[in-house]
């Protein structure tokens, strides 16, 4: 799309053994190549891949990239595992988000062979080379969220569990996509992240963040302050379009005095605000059913 900084593999390397996370769409697939033969590392000389989760803008270029390497372990969470077998249901919702635009954002989405899939649930530890990753469930964006935490190096890769931060910009915006947004288990999600006490957080969008505890207590406020203002937009407009546009006119005003219009537009298209007001008004549809 001609947007640099927006999503970010990370490459890990130890005694040989070489894995990516979060290794992005289909449509960046060219890019990640071209980054790895940059470190004279193909595609072939890839042991594995790690998920935080499936949404395509994390996992996409997956079958893809087993297609090519075909020995490749992909590590997933036991609940997205299914769509990345068979990922016609995966690309069937994504569809009804992006009805236009759904190849030009995410390219080709390739089923992953069931023999190629490593099912995680949490708990577990991976090694990777002579280094070894701990797998941390961390649902509240997604039921199939993961995160890795690398104790030796201080690393968290926590996918999209703590924001979107672009290169330490001053500001942590939400992605709260549709279908699985909840915000009690999101924060226990960060509590579990916090208490490993990581040197830095790897966000997929995009970058490091060195200070994990203050960026956490600024996402989790804000996380809490963008769903309070989806309910009283969801309470003051006469329909869900209607609040949906306040909702997004207000969040993207509130970017632009801390970021400025070009950073403010940057960030936007990354989280997609439509798409986060769609997710909070669903979790507060669920909460009112619940009560009910």
């Amino acid at each position: 799309m001609g947007r640099p900084r927006s999503i970010a593999a990370a490459l890990l390397e130890s005694s040989g053994h070489r894995a990516i996370v979060d290794p992005g769409p289909g449509s960046t697939l060219a890019t990640l190549r071209q980054q790895l033969n940059s470190r004279g590392i193909r595609v072939t000389d890839l042991d594995a891949i790690l998920l935080t989760h499936i949404h395509l803008d994390h996992g996409g270029a997956t079958g893809s990239l087993v297609r090519e390497n075909p020995r490749l372990s992909v590590y997933v969470h036991e609940l997205g595992a299914p769509h990345m077998k068979d990922p016609s249901k995966l690309l069937a919702s994504a569809a009804r988000l992006w009805p236009d635009t759904l190849h030009e954002l995410f390219g080709e989405t390739l089923p992953v062979p069931a023999e190629n899939l490593q099912i995680v649930r949490g708990g577990e530890t991976l090694p990777v080379g002579a280094s070894k990753l701990d797998v941390v469930y961390t649902p509240g964006h997604a039921c199939h969220h993961v995160s890795y935490l690398d104790d030796a190096d201080g690393v968290a890769f926590v996918g999209d569990t703590t924001g979107i931060r672009i290169d330490n910009a001053p500001y942590i915006l939400p992605a709260t996509p549709p279908p699985d947004i909840d915000l009690s288990i999101w924060d226990q999600s960060m509590d579990t992240i916090l208490a490993r006490r990581p040197a830095r957080l790897f966000l997929t969008h995009f970058g490091y963040s060195d200070t994990p505890a203050a960026h956490i207590a600024e996402f989790r406020e804000r996380l809490h302050h963008w769903a309070e203002v989806a309910r009283d937009c969801l309470r003051a407009a006469p329909d869900a379009a209607a609040a949906q546009e306040a909702f997004v006119a207000k969040s993207h005003r509130e970017m632009q005095e801390r970021l400025g219009n070009a950073e403010a537009e940057h960030h936007a298209l990354t989280a997609g605000l439509n798409l986060s007001f769609l997710g909070l008004a669903r979790y507060w549809r669920k909460r009112a059913t619940t009560a009910a």
